[in-house]
């Protein structure tokens, strides 16, 4: 994926709300936009880095909004706007040969009480996928939720329900970084939703992981490597 808008480089400051950052720029400072709503605790530090797109819209309450922090070693997107885009993209690229083969792929669809991100149709088939972004890696670990998440835990329930009602269905984990080698559910964070996922893949809802990078050179988020996904505590 190319990244078009124009980029601008400052620190964090503060983060008043879920959405919202500080960021100190030359002889200025910056309110903007936050997609991800994790914690990033151990991401937002004083002084980090960041990397932000210009948004310039009369309708947008702030002109800027968080694409790239700074961990100390890895660029990280956090930037929860493009994992469906990116998603897409795998499917369609058939990175991920189980979620490859399919005809059709419907964004946005409404199943049961819950809205899930895809409906992908093949001759045979049709699979219900959800995307989950993740950014917290701890060892080489990435985690799973880094905040406890009610609307995730109701996603893989639906996932569960979609098995009984003739679908496959999966769970796509999208890595916004390039440092992880494996992923798990947050047992620590939400043992909850971690045993709802641990339940359903055993079930037969599937679990796949991928890592993305950053690359400054082209402006491009690209798929590193497909890491597995351990679901033990």
């Amino acid at each position: 994926m190319r990244i078009y808008d124009e980029l601008n480089a400052g620190r964090f400051i503060e983060r008043p709300n879920r959405f919202l950052v500080i960021i100190k720029t030359l002889g200025n400072r910056r309110k903007c936009h936050l997609r991800d709503p994790g914690r990033l605790t151990e991401l937002l530090k004083l002084g980090v880095p960041i990397i932000f797109m210009e948004k310039r819209n009369n309708v947008r309450k702030t002109n800027c909004e968080v694409l790239l922090v700074w961990s100390g070693s890895v660029w990280v997107i956090v930037n929860s706007g493009l994992h469906n885009d990116l998603a897409e993209e795998v499917l369609r690229s058939n990175l991920i040969r189980e979620l490859s083969g399919f005809h059709e792929i419907k964004r946005e669809v409404h199943f049961d009480d819950s809205r899930i991100d895809f409906l992908l149709e093949g001759d045979n088939s049709k699979m219900l996928l959800e995307v989950k972004g993740c950014t917290l890696v701890e060892e080489g670990r990435a985690y799973f939720p880094d905040a406890p998440t009610e609307r995730g835990r109701k996603h893989v329930i639906s996932l569960i329900k979609a098995l009984d009602r003739g679908y496959r269905a999966a769970i796509l984990f999208l890595v916004m970084r390039p440092d992880a080698r494996s992923l798990a559910p947050n047992w620590k964070t939400d043992r909850e939703f971690s045993d709802y996922l641990k339940r359903a893949v055993e079930r037969g809802v599937e679990a796949y992981a991928l890592t993305f990078a950053y690359i400054s050179r082209n402006r491009n988020i690209v798929p590193v490597s497909r890491i597995p996904v351990v679901l033990q505590q």
